[in-house]
């Protein structure tokens, strides 16, 4: 049993408190996979910087039934073009970074191809992201269920928009920070795309 360890939820391209955490926790970090999956979370959508500021971007998910549907069960909608649509805001935002082009083509396979559940989709997207940051952990999985664990951090719930990030956050180059200032906690790809290799110093 794992003792002083975390678990955590899988986000898509989580912010970067939730690296943070990670690294404070590994390699005894469990992802839950088992829950019903809660909406208007970080589990399906991002934060970027825009050249208006933050922006979001959601992967869009099938309507379940009346249900509750588990996290691992839980289907991507392709119903409109949305790929595309993150693929070029993900343009957009960071052409101009330090880093873009060094790391483009990992990422753009990821809004080319279709993943059926959004589980996996994020899961290959946070393997990719452990291997740019040059974190090594084996990646462990909840196989039932529970409330409450005791002898972990619970952060299913703790990392979400609505609570301020449980970090302090030096201040790094961002690249419309001229015009409205730096933004706290936004996806990692924003620290990745304009610090590069120095991501993991920065963490």
């Amino acid at each position: 049993m794992i003792e002083n360890g975390a678990v955590l939820p899988m986000f898509y391209l989580p912010p970067v408190e939730y690296f943070t955490k990670l690294i404070t926790f590994k390699p005894d970090v469990v992802f839950e996979k088992e829950e019903h999956f809660p909406k208007q979370t970080y589990r399906n959508r991002a934060n970027i910087y825009s050249p208006d500021g933050r922006q979001t971007l959601t992967v869009p998910i099938i309507k379940g039934s009346k249900n509750h549907t588990k996290t691992k069960d839980v289907k991507i909608s392709y119903d409109f073009r949305w790929q595309r649509s993150h693929w070029m805001g993900l343009q957009t935002c960071y052409r101009s970074s330090a880093y873009f082009e060094y790391y483009e083509d990992d990422f753009a396979p990821f809004y080319e191809k279709q993943t059926t559940f959004l589980f996996d989709y994020n899961q290959q997207l946070l393997e990719l992201l452990l291997r740019l940051l040059k974190i090594k952990m084996e990646l462990k999985f909840t196989d039932t269920y529970e409330a409450t664990y005791p002898n972990l951090t619970d952060l299913r719930n703790a990392l979400n928009g609505k609570n301020a990030p449980d970090i302090e956050q030096k201040p790094y180059f961002q690249v419309f920070d001229e015009r409205q200032g730096f933004l706290k906690n936004l996806s990692i790809v924003d620290l990745l795309f304009n610090q590069g290799p120095q991501t993991l110093n920065y963490l």
